[in-house]
């Protein structure tokens, strides 16, 4: 039987178009964060590379941050913002349920009327969001995608928990992804490891939090008061997550080269998920890239901003030379679920 669907017309192939970044005013030094936890500076350097971070302000919302960033990309994609089809936000640091945030961004940043919806898939939801990106811009239900990442992992810090206390920071990255006539953004390696879910995680429900009766119940569960419970944090199994990240990731990233039909020696820049310097180090020297290779190391400034990133890093790279426009760059995200996403993509 003869289909009666009409083929899609989308573009041959995706790409990134631009780029752009937002890094909240207030930057944190570790002595700031040592008030809370017995540790010293030496310490935090060398277990995790981080000497500052950004925290975002009471008007530094999710939502202003990713607007910010986003409005950088759109110029830099040389795009007007009516052109975008579709928004993509990954984020785990935006508290309400529903509506998506992305809704709200598509408004603020002047998008019309687009598809928008909010993924949940930690440090390597930028990954995932340009993977879907790629996919709509190929397939046809629009010709250009705005990906955000976006965090304010501040929200979600316990700064007494000397394991991540130190780790985590807020910004927001975005990136156009559009129509290009040769391959861009190579096949996307991703997957999960559910079985290590455990290793990163938020350390209580929202639920907990819940006083009123639940439709069908005779009234509602007998719970400490909100005020009684210490807020929710993100905590982790540090030593568990180094070493899948360090052993397993490089695995990754290998098999996105391999996709891509990328060798080492063809890399000009890898950007992996700005989670530890150790981690990124040990990552290099595992794929035994040449030196020839920039790495980022925006961890060293801006923290972990979990999906943000990626993005943020990326540009850094393009803002201070230290990459330029058609270099091809390996990315890798990683984090709770346990998931991943890396793929090989030309620069901006």
């Amino acid at each position: 039987m003869t289909s009666k669907i009409k083929p899609s017309k989308g573009a041959p192939y995706a790409r990134i178009m631009g780029v752009g970044g937002y890094r909240p005013t207030r930057v944190v030094p570790n002595e700031e964060i040592l008030k809370h936890i017995d540790s010293s500076d030496e310490w935090i350097r060398s277990r995790s590379g981080i000497a500052t971070r950004h925290w975002a302000g009471p008007e530094e919302t999710v939502a202003t941050m990713a607007v910010e960033a986003s409005g950088k990309a759109i110029a830099d994609a040389g795009i007007a913002p009516e052109q975008i089809g579709a928004v993509v936000v990954s984020t785990v640091s935006h508290f309400k349920q529903t509506p998506a945030i992305a809704t709200e961004i598509a408004h603020l940043v002047g998008a019309g009327k687009p598809a928008a919806f909010d993924i949940s898939a930690g440090c390597a939801g930028f990954g995932y969001g340009l993977t879907l990106a790629k996919g709509m811009v190929v397939e046809g239900s629009a010709e250009y995608v705005l990906v955000i990442g976006v965090e304010r992992l501040s929200d979600l810090t316990d700064l007494e928990d000397r394991a991540t206390a130190f780790l985590f920071g807020d910004g927001a990255g975005a990136v156009i992804v559009g129509p290009a006539k040769e391959p861009a953004i190579g096949p996307t390696v991703w997957g999960s490891e559910g079985d290590k879910s455990e290793t990163i995680k938020q350390t209580l429900s929202w639920d907990v939090y819940r006083t009123t009766p639940t439709p069908g119940g005779d009234g509602p569960e007998e719970r400490p008061a909100p005020e009684a419970i210490r807020y929710p944090a993100i905590t982790q199994e540090g030593q568990a997550v180094f070493r899948w990240a360090v052993f397993e990731m490089a695995k990754v990233a290998q098999q996105a080269l391999d996709e891509a039909g990328v060798s080492p020696d063809d890399l000009d820049v890898f950007i992996p998920h700005q989670a530890n310097m150790r981690i990124i180090d040990s990552m290099v020297k595992t794929l035994k890239l040449p030196e020839s290779v920039t790495v980022a190391r925006d961890v060293e400034t801006t923290g972990n901003t979990s999906a943000a990133s990626i993005p943020l890093a990326m540009e850094r790279l393009l803002a201070t030379g230290q990459a330029k426009s058609g270099d091809t760059a390996l990315v890798i995200g990683f984090g709770a679920g346990l998931v991943y996403a890396a793929t090989v993509v030309t620069l901006p």
